[in-house]
Protein backbone atom coordinates (compact mmCIF):
# COMPACT_ATOMS: atom_id res chain seq x y z
CA UNK A 1 0.00 0.00 0.00
CA UNK A 2 1.21 3.50 -1.07
CA UNK A 3 0.62 6.37 1.22
CA UNK A 4 0.76 9.90 -0.86
CA UNK A 5 1.81 12.58 1.18
CA UNK A 6 -0.42 15.39 0.86
CA UNK A 7 1.09 18.22 -1.17
CA UNK A 8 1.39 21.23 1.77
CA UNK A 9 3.08 24.94 0.84
CA UNK A 10 6.35 23.75 2.57
CA UNK A 11 5.73 20.65 0.13
CA UNK A 12 5.01 22.95 -2.77
CA UNK A 13 8.39 24.61 -1.71
CA UNK A 14 11.53 24.40 -3.05
CA UNK A 15 10.67 25.09 -6.68
CA UNK A 16 8.58 28.27 -5.62
CA UNK A 17 11.06 29.41 -3.56
CA UNK A 18 14.41 29.32 -6.35
CA UNK A 19 11.37 30.33 -8.95
CA UNK A 20 10.66 33.76 -6.34
CA UNK A 21 14.74 34.17 -5.41
CA UNK A 22 14.91 34.05 -9.71
CA UNK A 23 12.61 37.30 -9.93
CA UNK A 24 14.05 39.05 -7.46
CA UNK A 25 17.74 39.03 -8.47
CA UNK A 26 16.71 39.04 -12.65
CA UNK A 27 17.99 35.66 -13.08
CA UNK A 28 17.10 32.97 -15.07
CA UNK A 29 17.13 29.13 -13.36
CA UNK A 30 18.57 26.42 -15.50
CA UNK A 31 20.15 23.68 -14.72
CA UNK A 32 23.85 24.32 -13.91
CA UNK A 33 23.07 28.09 -13.29
CA UNK A 34 24.11 28.30 -8.92
CA UNK A 35 27.42 29.31 -10.59
CA UNK A 36 25.69 32.42 -12.03
CA UNK A 37 24.24 33.42 -8.82
CA UNK A 38 27.87 32.83 -7.25
CA UNK A 39 29.28 35.38 -9.73
CA UNK A 40 27.55 37.96 -8.16
CA UNK A 41 29.81 39.34 -6.25
CA UNK A 42 31.22 42.43 -4.68
CA UNK A 43 33.69 44.34 -6.41
CA UNK A 44 37.35 44.22 -4.22
CA UNK A 45 38.19 47.75 -3.41
CA UNK A 46 42.03 49.28 -3.87
CA UNK A 47 42.88 52.59 -2.32
CA UNK A 48 45.73 54.45 -3.83
CA UNK A 49 47.73 56.90 -1.70
CA UNK A 50 49.31 60.26 -3.21
CA UNK A 51 52.04 62.56 -1.13
CA UNK A 52 50.77 65.26 -3.46
CA UNK A 53 48.10 68.36 -3.18
CA UNK A 54 44.88 68.04 -4.98
CA UNK A 55 44.80 69.69 -8.30
CA UNK A 56 48.61 69.81 -9.02
CA UNK A 57 50.27 68.86 -12.13
CA UNK A 58 51.47 66.19 -10.22
CA UNK A 59 48.38 64.92 -8.55
CA UNK A 60 46.86 65.21 -12.11
CA UNK A 61 49.17 62.56 -14.30
CA UNK A 62 48.93 60.24 -10.84
CA UNK A 63 45.54 60.31 -11.43
CA UNK A 64 45.64 59.82 -15.05
CA UNK A 65 48.16 56.54 -14.60
CA UNK A 66 45.13 55.29 -12.15
CA UNK A 67 42.67 55.71 -14.10
CA UNK A 68 44.83 53.56 -16.65
CA UNK A 69 45.64 51.10 -14.19
CA UNK A 70 41.82 50.65 -13.19
CA UNK A 71 41.31 49.50 -16.58
CA UNK A 72 43.41 46.76 -16.51
CA UNK A 73 42.30 45.76 -12.87
CA UNK A 74 38.82 43.47 -13.62
CA UNK A 75 36.99 43.39 -10.58
CA UNK A 76 38.65 46.16 -9.15
CA UNK A 77 37.35 49.74 -7.53
CA UNK A 78 39.78 51.83 -7.32
CA UNK A 79 39.76 55.19 -5.24
CA UNK A 80 42.50 57.89 -4.66
CA UNK A 81 43.23 59.60 -1.84
CA UNK A 82 46.19 62.11 -1.36
CA UNK A 83 47.73 62.40 1.87
CA UNK A 84 50.10 65.24 1.02
CA UNK A 85 52.47 67.00 3.62
CA UNK A 86 55.94 66.79 5.66
CA UNK A 87 57.39 66.68 2.11
CA UNK A 88 55.79 63.21 1.42
CA UNK A 89 56.86 61.62 4.15
CA UNK A 90 52.80 61.71 5.74
CA UNK A 91 52.11 59.27 2.37
CA UNK A 92 55.29 57.29 3.21
CA UNK A 93 54.14 56.68 6.58
CA UNK A 94 50.40 55.89 5.87
CA UNK A 95 51.39 53.24 3.38
CA UNK A 96 54.47 51.68 5.08
CA UNK A 97 51.88 51.14 8.67
CA UNK A 98 48.70 50.38 5.82
CA UNK A 99 47.73 45.91 6.25
CA UNK A 100 49.45 44.17 3.80
CA UNK A 101 46.11 42.54 2.57
CA UNK A 102 46.21 44.24 -1.57
CA UNK A 103 43.84 46.62 -0.07
CA UNK A 104 46.25 49.50 -0.47
CA UNK A 105 49.18 50.81 -2.71
CA UNK A 106 51.09 53.74 -2.64
CA UNK A 107 52.10 56.45 -5.89
CA UNK A 108 55.64 56.23 -4.61
CA UNK A 109 58.19 59.39 -6.14
CA UNK A 110 62.20 58.68 -6.14
CA UNK A 111 64.40 60.31 -5.31
CA UNK A 112 61.74 61.70 -2.54
CA UNK A 113 61.76 58.48 -0.63
CA UNK A 114 65.30 58.21 -0.18
CA UNK A 115 65.58 61.53 0.77
CA UNK A 116 62.94 61.36 3.16
CA UNK A 117 64.76 58.76 4.91
CA UNK A 118 68.00 60.71 5.16
CA UNK A 119 66.33 64.02 6.21
CA UNK A 120 64.12 62.62 8.79
CA UNK A 121 66.54 59.66 10.27
CA UNK A 122 63.76 57.39 9.32
CA UNK A 123 65.22 54.59 7.12
CA UNK A 124 62.62 52.70 8.38
CA UNK A 125 60.12 54.49 5.32
CA UNK A 126 61.63 52.44 3.05
CA UNK A 127 61.93 49.03 4.74
CA UNK A 128 58.68 49.24 5.47
CA UNK A 129 57.39 49.17 1.79
CA UNK A 130 58.27 47.45 -1.13
CA UNK A 131 58.33 48.84 -4.70
CA UNK A 132 56.35 47.21 -7.38
CA UNK A 133 57.65 49.17 -10.45
CA UNK A 134 58.35 52.33 -11.92
CA UNK A 135 56.41 53.60 -14.60
CA UNK A 136 57.26 57.68 -15.17
CA UNK A 137 60.91 59.32 -15.49
CA UNK A 138 60.76 62.59 -15.76
CA UNK A 139 63.79 65.13 -16.04
CA UNK A 140 64.58 67.77 -14.12
CA UNK A 141 65.21 71.17 -16.33
CA UNK A 142 66.74 74.35 -15.90
CA UNK A 143 64.95 77.68 -17.20
CA UNK A 144 65.61 81.15 -17.23
CA UNK A 145 63.24 84.12 -18.37
CA UNK A 146 62.75 84.25 -21.95
CA UNK A 147 62.81 88.24 -21.24
CA UNK A 148 66.49 87.69 -20.11
CA UNK A 149 67.64 83.97 -20.40
CA UNK A 150 71.05 82.35 -19.93
CA UNK A 151 72.89 80.71 -22.68
CA UNK A 152 74.22 77.77 -21.44
CA UNK A 153 74.22 76.49 -18.12
CA UNK A 154 77.76 77.87 -17.92
CA UNK A 155 76.39 81.28 -17.70
CA UNK A 156 74.47 80.37 -14.67
CA UNK A 157 77.76 79.49 -13.25
CA UNK A 158 79.91 82.10 -14.34
CA UNK A 159 77.33 84.83 -13.26
CA UNK A 160 77.33 83.34 -10.10
CA UNK A 161 80.76 83.12 -9.42
CA UNK A 162 80.78 86.90 -10.01
CA UNK A 163 78.10 87.34 -7.63
CA UNK A 164 76.24 84.90 -6.43
CA UNK A 165 73.50 86.81 -4.77
CA UNK A 166 72.82 88.61 -8.08
CA UNK A 167 71.84 84.87 -9.42
CA UNK A 168 69.05 83.52 -7.41
CA UNK A 169 68.20 79.88 -8.68
CA UNK A 170 64.79 79.43 -7.79
CA UNK A 171 63.65 75.66 -6.73
CA UNK A 172 60.24 74.13 -5.20
CA UNK A 173 60.59 73.43 -1.66
CA UNK A 174 64.27 71.97 -0.08
CA UNK A 175 64.02 68.57 -0.25
CA UNK A 176 62.78 68.22 -3.59
CA UNK A 177 63.90 66.57 -6.48
CA UNK A 178 64.79 69.93 -8.19
CA UNK A 179 66.17 71.42 -5.17
CA UNK A 180 68.31 68.33 -4.78
CA UNK A 181 69.59 68.63 -8.42
CA UNK A 182 70.40 72.75 -7.78
CA UNK A 183 72.65 71.16 -4.75
CA UNK A 184 74.02 68.77 -6.93
CA UNK A 185 75.14 71.27 -9.24
CA UNK A 186 76.45 72.83 -6.79
CA UNK A 187 78.91 70.46 -6.08
CA UNK A 188 80.13 69.63 -9.63
CA UNK A 189 80.10 73.74 -10.24
CA UNK A 190 82.31 73.68 -7.70
CA UNK A 191 80.79 77.26 -6.45
CA UNK A 192 78.56 78.94 -3.87
CA UNK A 193 75.13 79.52 -5.91
CA UNK A 194 71.93 81.50 -4.83
CA UNK A 195 69.52 78.68 -4.38
CA UNK A 196 66.08 80.22 -3.46
CA UNK A 197 63.22 77.72 -2.42
CA UNK A 198 59.43 78.28 -2.84
CA UNK A 199 56.60 76.74 -1.03
CA UNK A 200 56.32 74.67 -4.12
CA UNK A 201 56.72 74.20 -7.70
CA UNK A 202 54.43 76.77 -9.19
CA UNK A 203 55.69 79.31 -6.87
CA UNK A 204 59.31 78.51 -8.47
CA UNK A 205 58.07 78.85 -11.42
CA UNK A 206 56.15 81.77 -11.45
CA UNK A 207 59.07 83.29 -9.91
CA UNK A 208 61.31 82.80 -12.71
CA UNK A 209 58.75 84.34 -15.04
CA UNK A 210 57.97 87.60 -13.16
CA UNK A 211 61.73 87.68 -13.39
CA UNK A 212 61.93 87.75 -9.87
CA UNK A 213 64.98 84.99 -9.91
CA UNK A 214 67.56 84.42 -12.73
CA UNK A 215 66.59 80.68 -13.16
CA UNK A 216 64.93 77.73 -11.86
CA UNK A 217 65.59 73.98 -11.59
CA UNK A 218 62.08 72.67 -12.05
CA UNK A 219 60.33 69.23 -12.88
CA UNK A 220 60.17 69.21 -16.52
CA UNK A 221 56.38 69.06 -16.39
CA UNK A 222 56.28 72.23 -14.42
CA UNK A 223 58.43 74.09 -17.52
CA UNK A 224 57.16 72.45 -20.56
CA UNK A 225 54.15 74.73 -21.31
CA UNK A 226 56.22 78.16 -20.77
CA UNK A 227 59.05 76.54 -22.93
CA UNK A 228 56.30 75.72 -25.95
CA UNK A 229 54.42 78.96 -25.26
CA UNK A 230 58.40 81.19 -25.49
CA UNK A 231 58.14 82.33 -22.02
CA UNK A 232 60.31 80.46 -20.44
CA UNK A 233 64.00 79.71 -22.11
CA UNK A 234 65.44 75.96 -21.76
CA UNK A 235 69.08 76.80 -20.23
CA UNK A 236 69.51 72.77 -20.21
CA UNK A 237 68.26 69.32 -19.22
CA UNK A 238 69.64 67.58 -16.07
CA UNK A 239 70.72 64.28 -18.61
CA UNK A 240 73.10 62.48 -20.43
CA UNK A 241 71.28 62.71 -23.62
CA UNK A 242 68.71 64.59 -25.69
CA UNK A 243 64.87 63.82 -25.38
CA UNK A 244 62.44 63.86 -28.36
CA UNK A 245 59.88 66.27 -27.58
CA UNK A 246 62.71 69.10 -26.78
CA UNK A 247 65.38 68.19 -28.99
CA UNK A 248 66.67 70.95 -29.54
CA UNK A 249 67.44 71.98 -25.75
CA UNK A 250 70.83 71.09 -24.52
CA UNK A 251 71.60 68.42 -22.12
CA UNK A 252 73.67 69.82 -19.20
CA UNK A 253 76.43 67.32 -20.10
CA UNK A 254 76.50 69.04 -22.95
CA UNK A 255 78.07 72.14 -20.75
CA UNK A 256 80.63 70.14 -18.82
CA UNK A 257 78.28 69.45 -15.95
CA UNK A 258 77.78 65.40 -15.94
CA UNK A 259 74.33 65.70 -13.82
CA UNK A 260 71.74 63.70 -14.19
CA UNK A 261 68.62 64.54 -12.28
CA UNK A 262 65.67 62.35 -13.07
CA UNK A 263 61.97 62.29 -11.08
CA UNK A 264 60.82 58.45 -10.70
CA UNK A 265 56.82 57.13 -10.07
CA UNK A 266 55.83 54.15 -9.58
CA UNK A 267 53.08 52.12 -7.33
CA UNK A 268 54.37 50.37 -4.10
CA UNK A 269 52.40 48.48 -1.40
CA UNK A 270 53.11 47.75 2.38
CA UNK A 271 56.20 44.97 3.11
CA UNK A 272 54.38 41.91 3.49
CA UNK A 273 51.79 42.10 0.40
CA UNK A 274 50.39 38.63 -0.79
CA UNK A 275 52.85 38.11 -4.40
CA UNK A 276 49.75 36.76 -6.31
CA UNK A 277 48.36 40.66 -5.67
CA UNK A 278 51.92 42.42 -6.43
CA UNK A 279 52.20 39.72 -9.47
CA UNK A 280 48.66 40.89 -10.33
CA UNK A 281 49.67 44.59 -9.65
CA UNK A 282 52.95 44.31 -11.57
CA UNK A 283 51.29 42.95 -14.51
CA UNK A 284 48.77 45.76 -14.89
CA UNK A 285 51.43 48.52 -14.74
CA UNK A 286 53.01 46.91 -17.56
CA UNK A 287 50.09 47.05 -19.88
CA UNK A 288 49.42 50.51 -18.72
CA UNK A 289 52.97 51.09 -20.01
CA UNK A 290 52.16 49.48 -23.59
CA UNK A 291 49.56 51.71 -24.26
CA UNK A 292 50.37 54.13 -26.81
CA UNK A 293 47.62 57.03 -26.07
CA UNK A 294 48.89 56.96 -22.27
CA UNK A 295 52.77 57.04 -23.37
CA UNK A 296 51.63 60.05 -25.57
CA UNK A 297 49.86 61.90 -23.33
CA UNK A 298 52.44 61.79 -20.57
CA UNK A 299 55.67 62.70 -23.19
CA UNK A 300 53.16 65.90 -24.11
CA UNK A 301 53.09 66.45 -20.77
CA UNK A 302 57.12 66.13 -19.86
CA UNK A 303 56.81 62.89 -18.63
CA UNK A 304 58.76 59.70 -20.15
CA UNK A 305 57.21 56.10 -19.65
CA UNK A 306 59.99 53.92 -18.70
CA UNK A 307 59.25 50.49 -16.80
CA UNK A 308 61.73 49.25 -14.54
CA UNK A 309 60.08 46.02 -12.04
CA UNK A 310 60.68 46.20 -8.54
CA UNK A 311 63.98 45.08 -8.00
CA UNK A 312 65.15 47.30 -10.58
CA UNK A 313 64.07 50.41 -9.40
CA UNK A 314 64.96 49.46 -5.58
CA UNK A 315 68.43 48.64 -7.21
CA UNK A 316 68.49 51.88 -8.81
CA UNK A 317 67.17 53.54 -5.35
CA UNK A 318 69.98 52.88 -3.19
CA UNK A 319 72.82 53.94 -5.67
CA UNK A 320 70.78 57.03 -5.61
CA UNK A 321 70.26 56.95 -1.71
CA UNK A 322 74.20 56.97 -1.45
CA UNK A 323 74.90 60.09 -3.35
CA UNK A 324 72.13 62.10 -1.09
CA UNK A 325 73.99 60.39 2.28
CA UNK A 326 76.85 62.00 0.81
CA UNK A 327 75.01 65.26 -0.18
CA UNK A 328 73.72 65.84 3.06
CA UNK A 329 77.05 65.15 5.07
CA UNK A 330 78.32 68.55 2.85
CA UNK A 331 75.16 70.53 1.72
CA UNK A 332 72.54 69.28 3.84
CA UNK A 333 69.18 70.47 3.07
CA UNK A 334 66.19 72.04 5.57
CA UNK A 335 64.77 69.11 6.94
CA UNK A 336 61.59 71.23 7.50
CA UNK A 337 60.15 71.61 4.15
CA UNK A 338 56.57 71.63 3.27
CA UNK A 339 54.80 69.26 1.37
Amino acid sequence: MTIRRPRTAAGVGRRGFLAGLSAAVGLTLVPGSVPAIQSIRPKRHIEMLLGVRPGTGADQAARAFGESLAAHLPGIDLTITNLPGDAGRTMLAALGTAPPNGSTIGWVITPTLPARMIDRAEPSLGQRIQLIGQIEREPVAFVSPASDPANTIQDIIQRASADADAVPLGTPPAGSPPHLAALRLQVLAQTQLNIVTFPSAAAARQAVLAGNVSAAALGLSEAIGDIRAGNLSAVGIAARRRFGVLPDTPVLDEGGIPLSAFIRRGVAVPMGTPSDFTAMLAEAMRAVAGEDGFRQQSEANGYYITWADGPAWSAQMLTEQAALVKLWETNPWLSSSGG
